[in-house]
């Protein structure tokens, strides 16, 4: 994990903006991009870029995030400004991209220790508005006609990561392999259903008001693309279906009567405000449980490589194999069957 080059990071600031002194500070927690705060002069500003060693192709798309900032700058869905995208990865080692830097509260524990129950309910509530706003947006109003391909989304999904889990260099997980060959076999309809996907959508990537419970930007957006918005809803509904220590799920932590609304309530509220679309599924759960398996397994492999951007890596990377059994769970309940984990 390498450090920003500050004499460089200098020099490009000050041919683009009035300025001299600068302050940099990392921010940690995430597992993908490395960011960090950058102050120059009165702006307050964030840098996310590419990290450094080598990375499967298409991956850590710094680029796409960029693009897709600056697409939904002006829409209805809260968005930091996009401010400069360097793509010459001789300044500092890595593409990079600024943005601008939101002051607001970012909450990484789902059950929201700390806050009324009423606060609780609307955070979660907003979150699916927010949501809804996003598919509301058609791709094509906003430059981002070609930002994908359209049309049967989830067979090309499947194929993307399961062609990168199964030529990873590291061993199988059973779990995820049984997960895998069931989606492969359960593929649904392609129903022409279209929006932009963020594909990361959930509450760790909110920013919410500093003292309102409403959303003012939604961050992280490398993998986002033209996709179904199913595939986002099923990501999103992902705390209810994992436990505390399953990168901060809800199940077994007492959020019942709490405030945090239950997963149907969750999905009605979406819907509400939502384009029409087709009810969430099992198939769509386990899929998204199933690509947050292999980004997991991704993780474990850039910790054997020593290049992983938290150190966390290590202690994170056996959820691969925990997210693939939540993902047998969802398929089994729906069949009314015990798992086979």
């Amino acid at each position: 994990m390498s450090d920003l080059d500050l004499a460089a990071l200098k020099t490009w600031l000050a041919d683009r903006m009035p300025g001299n002194d600068l302050g940099t500070e990392r921010i940690g927690g995430g597992q993908s991009n490395p960011t960090w705060y950058v102050d120059w002069g009165r702006a307050r500003m964030v840098l996310r870029k590419k990290p450094a060693g080598p990375i499967l192709p298409g991956a850590h798309a710094i680029e796409r995030e960029f693009r897709v900032l600056r697409a939904l700058e002006g829409s209805e869905v809260p968005v930091p400004r996009a401010l400069w995208l360097e793509e010459d990865a001789a300044i500092l080692g890595t593409p990079f991209y600024l943005m601008e830097r939101l002051e607001g509260r970012v909450f990484s524990d789902c059950a929201l220790p700390g806050l009324a129950p009423a606060e609780r309910r609307e955070i979660y509530l907003d979150m699916a508005r927010t949501l809804a706003r996003l598919h509301a947006v058609r791709p094509e109003a906003v430059g981002l006609g070609d930002f994908g391909k359209p049309g049967n989304y989830f067979e090309r999904q499947i194929r993307r990561w399961g062609r990168q889990y199964r030529e990873r260099p590291g061993g199988a997980v059973p779990a995820l392999d049984r997960l895998l060959d069931w989606l492969t076999s359960h593929m649904p309809e392609d129903d022409g259903a279209v929006s932009i996907a963020h594909g990361d959508f959930r509450l760790g990537n909110m920013i919410y008001h500093p003292t309102e419970p409403r959303v003012i930007g939604v961050l992280d957006w490398e993998l986002s693309t033209l996709g179904h918005p199913l595939a986002d809803l099923g990501f999103c509904v992902m705390p209810w279906l994992t436990s505390p220590d399953e990168y901060g799920g809800l199940m077994g932590s007492g959020w019942e009567g709490a405030g945090v609304p239950t997963r149907t309530e969750f999905e009605a509220e979406y819907h509400a405000h939502a384009r029409p679309t087709a009810p969430l599924g099992a198939f769509h759960m386990a899929f998204a449980l199933f690509r947050f398996a292999v980004i997991f397994v991704g993780i474990a492999d850039r910790a054997r490589a020593g290049n992983a951007t938290s150190d966390e890596a290590a202690t994170l990377a056996p959820l691969a194999e925990r997210f693939a059994i939540r993902g047998l769970e969802v398929i089994a309940k729906e069949a009314g069957e015990t798992a086979k984990v």
